[in-house]
């Protein structure tokens, strides 16, 4: 007996279209390995018109009041309050994440991050007008930049979400916003919620698979182009939004160094260390994937590492005891499995390694230790809940592996030593550097990195200003 499934749409100018070709492709959630849902598979024609509607939108929302823009946002925000339960439904269809932590964990940042953006919106900051010329005063505009073709990735659909248009449309930009096409359950959701507070035309929301993405990226309406993804498609957006110099804002991959000293509570460092590596299964550019050992604690802290892993449980959305949840797809699925299959000899499994059932896309919380720096597994983003190992000496050599990789997005340091901290944040190449904790995140500070994790920030002040250009303006006294 077939269950139906249900139709996801497109959002554009105000309503709710399928694709103008009448393709779709089938939505899969990772918990069952089983289609729910069709979305549109849209192609030149859907794009075009979302960027014909947010282009028509755009003058009327750049010339809101700061104060408008943030009361809607303020509504929004309000909103996802009191729709939280069927956000955390869609969410959940979508990526197989636990419901109790997709309550916790998420929904109260994303509101609050709304209501940052919010505030945001009224506290544009430029240099103070003034008499650099004899005769003349110079003002400094800060302007939108314009239509935001945005991209958002599978591992976080609905927080991405708000990390897109919050900051954009704040700023005075209209936005066309395509999920993943593995994800765009919780993204059609938001678009009826944010459709239902904005003008027609700031918002809208294709859906469809990579050749979406590009058919936006390419296209001549936006004046920028901003993604999070992997670095494989980072660089084919900027590739491609350079032939006619679109502004690119790039959030990609990671591969964070945890740098573990001897002086450290090995515990409590073991304890947030194993939640911040196998939290949403590892699938997070910012987890604590690539763990870095003094060689004095190596061995009792890899035994307690390995204990922890083995205890950290994975299963079903319902399931109140698990950690996290399966990975998003089967090709995600077989990468994860791929890099445990081609360990190297000289490495050891301490924990998991396998796949879990057979039903779903679920992985054991895996420790890998005795790895050396030129090791694959070492060197690339497995975004998985596996936790590599090293042991090192001494604090040159823990710098010198920490930033020899080619990603620069997070990074920790763990230990007592206020001045080996200090000196461990400034010597770490990675755009946020945490102490004796992992992967917290505030709306109020930047987050983004650099080298192959991309540019432009996310969060925070920064990442408004990314969202808006400068004007200078001269005027004569004398006229």
């Amino acid at each position: 007996m077939s269950t139906e499934l249900r139709r996801l749409r497109n959002y554009i100018d105000g309503e709710f279209r399928d694709a103008a070709d009448g393709r779709t492709t089938e939505v899969v959630n990772p918990a069952t390995g089983e289609a729910y849902a069709t979305a549109p598979l849209s192609g030149p024609a859907d794009v075009d018109a979302a960027m014909a509607a947010a282009a028509k939108a755009f003058p009327g929302w750049r010339d809101t009041t700061p104060a408008e823009r943030q009361k809607a946002l303020l509504k929004i925000a309000d909103a996802f309050e009191e729709r939280a339960e069927e956000l955390i439904a869609a969410e959940v269809e979508n990526t197989g994440k636990p419901i109790g932590l997709t309550r916790s964990e998420e929904i109260p940042p994303m509101v609050d991050q709304i209501r940052f953006f919010a505030g945001a919106a009224r506290m544009l900051e430029g240099r103070s007008a003034g008499e650099y010329m004899d005769g003349m005063t110079s003002i400094v505009r800060r302007e939108p930049v314009g239509v935001c073709a945005q991209v958002a990735p599978w591992n976080y659909p609905m927080m991405m979400a708000v990390w897109k248009f919050a900051p954009a449309i704040a700023a005075g930009n209209t936005v066309v916003l395509k999920p993943s096409d593995t994800t765009p359950a919780s993204t059609v959701l938001i678009a009826e919620i944010v459709g239902s507070i904005l003008p027609k035309g700031v918002f809208n929301v294709v859906t469809g698979d990579r050749d979406t993405g590009r058919l936006m990226v390419e296209h001549p309406t936006p004046a920028m182009a901003s993604i999070t993804g992997s670095v494989r498609a980072g660089m084919s957006v900027a590739e491609s939004a350079s032939k006619d110099l679109k502004r690119v804002h790039l959030e990609l991959g990671g591969k964070a160094p945890v740098v573990v000293f001897e002086d450290t509570d090995i515990a409590k460092a073991v304890e947030d260390i194993s939640v911040a590596g196998f939290f949403n299964a590892g699938q997070d550019c910012t987890a604590a994937t690539r763990v870095l050992v003094q060689e004095g604690i190596h061995d009792e802290f890899v035994a307690a590492l390995a204990k922890a892993a083995a205890e950290a449980k994975t299963g079903q959305p319902d399931d109140e005891d698990v950690l996290f949840g399966p990975l998003n797809n089967p090709n995600q699925l077989q990468q994860v499995s791929g890099f445990i299959e081609r360990l190297p000899a000289h490495a050891k499994v301490e924990s998991g390694g396998q796949r879990v059932g057979d039903k779903g896309y679920f992985y054991a919380a895996t420790v890998v230790s005795g790895l050396k720096q030129d090791d694959e597994i070492i060197q690339n983003e497995v975004f998985g809940p596996v936790i590599t190992v090293q042991s090192f000496t001494d604090e040159d050599q823990a710098v010198e592996w920490a930033n020899g990789v080619e990603y620069a997005l997070a990074s920790s340091v763990w230990t007592k030593d206020h001045g080996r901290a200090m000196r461990m944040s400034k010597k770490l190449d990675f755009g946020c550097v945490w102490i004796n904790t992992h992967i917290p995140l505030v709306a109020e500070m930047p987050h983004g990195g650099f080298k192959k994790s991309g540019y432009g920030k996310d969060l925070s002040g920064y990442g408004f200003d990314d969202y808006t250009r400068i004007k200078h303006v001269m005027t004569s006294l004398d006229a």
